[in-house]
């Protein structure tokens, strides 16, 4: 073989090639947030992310306000880049995000609650562990970030409820109900959720941990609402959890 071919050889690896975007599917289950979805889609669709295209998947959950409405708008606002998924009747966040996860073609899955609680600029902090390869599930963690307008009721229910997930599954995680979660897509599909409701949370974490697979908690900023701004988790909510965890850990996946 001559120095002219084995020229030709080495050149034809780079001839042309591009690298493919991974893509982000971010899933937001919306149930009568008229007041906010509008502002969450377009703080998500403005977030930089270079290594990604995204693809946002709204799910409403039966809402009875204006928010399907509201969801046509932006869907108006930005052809071809939003998917919906719409419910008849209301059947919970859990529900609404496994429709999202049946309609997700990304590489990576991202739950963005369809509030404001959470900062949509904070994508790359909680991606870069993914980017990287260190982590192939990232929680966004409001414990280990500056987020001092925590009601004491708040974190007394996320202390006792990450303890207890603590003590069943051996982890080492400080904010286990947080809404910021993230997963490579592979992981979560084969999972097998039931959750219809916010029991959602512990299921989802109960059954990574199972699994064997570690969780990477990065800080993220927090601004919560009250109930007359229309936050919906109660306490009876906190003991689904608890008996959630209990479930999963005892009686099997």
């Amino acid at each position: 073989m001559n120095n002219e071919s084995i020229v030709e050889i080495k050149g034809l690896g780079n001839c042309g090639e591009t690298k493919r975007k991974r893509k982000l599917s971010i899933i937001i289950p919306v149930y009568n947030e008229q007041a906010t979805i509008s502002e969450i889609v377009n703080r998500v669709q403005s977030v930089d992310l270079p290594e990604f295209d995204k693809e946002i998947i709204i799910t409403n959950d039966g809402s009875t306000d204006r928010s399907p409405e509201i969801i046509e708008e932006i869907c108006k606002r930005y052809p071809g880049h939003i998917k919906v998924h719409s419910s008849l009747i209301n059947l919970g966040k859990g529900a609404a995000i496994r429709f999202g996860l049946e309609f997700s073609t990304g590489d990576v899955i991202l739950i963005q609650d369809a509030d404001l609680e959470l900062n949509p600029e904070e994508y790359p902090n909680l991606l870069n562990p993914i980017i990287s390869g260190k982590a192939d599930i990232v929680y966004g963690s409001r414990f280990r970030g500056r987020s001092a307008n925590i009601p004491k009721r708040t974190k007394i229910a996320n202390w006792i409820l990450t303890a207890i997930t603590n003590l069943l599954y051996g982890s080492r995680l400080t904010d286990m109900a947080t809404a910021y979660k993230v997963f490579r897509s592979d992981i979560i599909k084969n999972l097998n959720l039931r959750s219809a409701r916010f029991e959602f949370e512990p299921e989802v974490t109960a059954k990574l941990l199972l699994l064997g697979h570690t969780i990477v908690e990065v800080p993220i900023s927090y601004s919560p609402r009250s109930v007359s701004e229309g936050k919906k988790i109660g306490w009876i909510d906190g003991v689904e959890y608890i008996y959630t965890l209990l479930k999963y850990r005892f009686l099997g996946r």
